[in-house]
Order: C-alpha cells, then structure tokens, then sequence
C-alpha cells in the first residue's frame, strides 16, 4: 500500500514539473514579444469570425501568457493546489480540442503555443497536448494532495498575485520596447541577402509525377515519368516532400515607380536607414521630432533613408501632411513588415544587408550612437549578446528575489510560530 502511494506520488511529481516547466515557457515566450501574440490572435479571431475582438488582440495576448506563466509556477509551487489544478485540467482540456480541430481544418497554420522561439505544426501540438500534456494534468489533479508546497498557505495569496504580475509588466516592457530577445529572421546581427540563399547541399522539393494511359493513372518518379512517351498523357504533379526553405522568402521594396529597389539596399555598404511603418494611418506620431532629425543626419552624411508602408498612397500623403515628412517612400509587403520589427514605425539600420540594429519609437538613437553604430569597429552579434544578456540577468533577479525573500521569510515565521 505505502509503495503503491510512493509510486503515485512520483508519477504526479513528474507531471506537476512537466506541466509547470511548459506553462512558465509558454507563457515567457508569449510575453517576450506580446505583439507578435496579437498577430495570432487576429490570426485566430479571423478564422473563427471573431474580427469585433480585433482592437483587443494586444490585452489578450499579455492576458493569455501571464495567466499561463501563473498557472505554472502555482503548480511548480503546489499554491492553491486543488483549483490550480482543476483550472489547468479545464484549459488543456480546452486547447486539446482546439488543436485538434486546427489540425483538422488547418485555419492557422501554428498555433502559436510558444511564439516564434518554437514553432510547431499543428499536429505536433495535437499530439503533444493529447499523449502528454493532458494525461499530466488529470494525474496531477486526481492527486493533487500528493504534491508537497513550497510556500505556506498564509503567503499563497503573494505568489499567485506575483506570479501574473510579473508577467504582465515584462509583457508591457516588450510592448513599449523592442522585444529583449527577437526570434525573428530579421534579428540584429542577421544578414538578409544570406537569410534568402540556398546552400548548395540544400535538400529540394521532391514531387510524384501523374501519368494517364487508357483511363489508368500511375505515379512516376522524374527519373522514370516518360516524357517522351505520347501513349501517357501528363496528369499532375504532387508534392511529396518540402525542399529547404530559407528564412527570409521574399524581400521586395518598390518605389513609387515600380521598381523593385530592394537588391540596391541590401548591397549599399555606407548604411540604410528604414522607417518601417505597416500602416502609416495607425502608426504613434509621438517621435516625429526625432525621426525628422535622424532623417536630417542621414541627408548630411550622405546616408539613404526610406520608410517602408503597405498604406495606400492617400494614408501616405496625409502621413507627410502631418509629419513634415520628406523622405521617400517605399510599397513592402505587410506581414513582412510586421516581422521586421514590432514597432509603428520602427527604424532599422542596414549595412551591407546585415541588420546593425532595430529602434522602438521610444528608444529612437542619438546621432552619437548613429556614428557608433555605423563604425567599423562595431560588432552588432557582440552588442547584442551583452544586451541580451543583461536583460536576462535583470529579468531572472527581478523574478527570484521576491520568490526568495518571501519564501525566507515565510519559514521564518513558520519557525517561530513552532517555537
């Protein structure tokens, strides 16, 4: 009997880390580019014919990773353990019928479980959620009891209060700032004419040929498909397998002219400033004073500088109407725009095709750090790194210390209370 209890326990034990170590990762990489959240989610309120919840996209997005980065450390922490459990058995029961349905039908094509650090195909989350995430969470909350606390249940209250707080000022952080780790093709340090190559070894789409020959039909390799053989009638081609797909698919930025002037900035080797607004009509007016001075430094240094939109030309004018605005500008595509960076507008500085840095309309640069930035002593894969760095450290001090102190002082109270 004790043997069996002892089993049981260390089966719920394992599923309360597996459960509490995926919900906290969940949720980080949601509220490390909450943005990038909104994009699914107006993904999502598409397919289902939801676009009245659109404008909420944004709150939703921080919403869901801190109630899920809650939910995890509750559990890793055992808080609450009988409604934290019952909460994550009711929305693992929820999103395995999501995922299986996405699966099915396909509508978004991820679901966007861990934002852009892991993408998985809608199957593999399926499965991931059917085969191990849900049975964890039956088992932890048929046992709940078995999980040993961390905490006392006289400061609980603080951690589950902590615990979506701190989420959801992180998230804010990266919505009011560049995200602290970008995951995206378009990252610092990234060069985008290599991120659109293909290496030589790069394994290509491989397809079945069709044939039909008196009303029979019969698959071919391109090996053995006879081409030349007029009895077989070419049907259709099937993609078997995909080939290597390079990050960065298309780039292409057209001027009012139509041409295609994307290759002449990635090969510009002195530095290319981009203000990168999807839709001028919705972009913050707030940095005006400083873009137009950004703007004056690159004409005095001899520096192109562009302003990329998908606006139409009407949302254009008024945008120069109200700006003062005398730089050209050049037609992109909107998603790819939105990936460039998670800022309307958004100013990034290329040199030679390579990504020196991105600024948030709140953190636009100085012209000392512009003169920085375009030294050739500047490295930015070792600028990035140290930045990244020191965010973590920050992030991880802001996130332990608290948890440390009242857990501290909670087995200090305990202490003296026996005593």
């Amino acid at each position: 009997m004790k043997s069996s209890v002892n089993i049981r326990k260390t089966i719920t034990e394992i599923c309360r880390i597996i459960i509490g170590v995926t919900f906290i990762f969940s949720g980080l990489m949601k509220a490390i580019d909450p943005i990038g959240g909104a994009l699914k989610m107006e993904d999502y309120f598409g397919a289902f014919s939801l676009s009245a919840l659109k404008p909420l996209a944004v709150f939703i997005s921080i919403n869901l990773s801190s109630v899920e980065f809650m939910m995890g450390l509750c559990i890793l922490a055992a808080v609450y353990r009988r409604i934290t459990t019952f909460c994550i058995l009711v929305f693992m029961s929820f999103m395995t019928l999501l995922t299986f349905y996405l699966a099915i039908f396909n509508p978004v094509h991820d679901c966007g479980c861990f934002g852009d650090a892991l993408i998985i195909t809608n199957w593999q989350t399926f499965y991931k959620n059917v085969f191990v995430l849900l049975p964890a969470s039956v088992m932890i909350f048929i046992n709940n009891r078995l999980m040993y606390p961390i905490y006392s249940s006289k400061v609980q209250w603080f951690i589950t209060l902590f615990a979506y707080f701190f989420p959801t000022v992180f998230a804010c952080y990266n919505v009011y700032h560049e995200p602290i780790k970008d995951f995206r093709p378009y990252k610092i340090s990234n060069n985008i004419p290599q991120l659109m190559s293909f290496p030589a070894d790069a394994p290509q789409d491989v397809y079945e040929y069709i044939y039909e020959k008196n009303g029979e039909k019969k698959s071919f390799t391109p090996e053995t498909a006879p081409a030349n053989d007029s009895t077989w009638t070419f049907a259709e081609a099937k993609l078997v397998k995909s080939g290597y797909v390079p990050p960065v698919t298309t780039f292409e930025l057209y001027d009012k002219e139509g041409n295609n002037i994307a290759e002449e900035i990635l090969s510009d080797e002195k530095g290319v400033f981009l203000l990168v607004s999807p839709k001028l009509e919705k972009a913050n007016d707030k940095s005006i004073d400083e873009i137009n001075n950004i703007y004056d430094y690159a004409v005095e240094n001899q520096l192109k500088f562009y302003c990329l939109t998908s606006s139409d030309e009407q949302n254009i004018r008024s945008w120069i109407n109200s700006t003062g605005a005398e730089y050209p500008f050049l037609m992109a595509d909107d998603v790819t725009l939105k990936t460039m960076i998670r800022s309307n507008p958004g100013l990034v500085l290329l040199k030679s095709g390579t990504v020196l840095n991105k600024f948030h309309y709140n953190d636009l640069p100085s012209d000392g750090d512009i003169n920085n930035l375009l030294s050739d002593n500047y490295n930015p894969s070792t600028e990035v790194r140290r930045k990244e760095k020191n965010a973590w450290i920050l992030v991880i001090l802001c996130f332990t210390l608290p948890l440390l102190l009242v857990w501290g002082y909670d087995k200090l109270r305990t202490k003296n209370k026996i005593i």
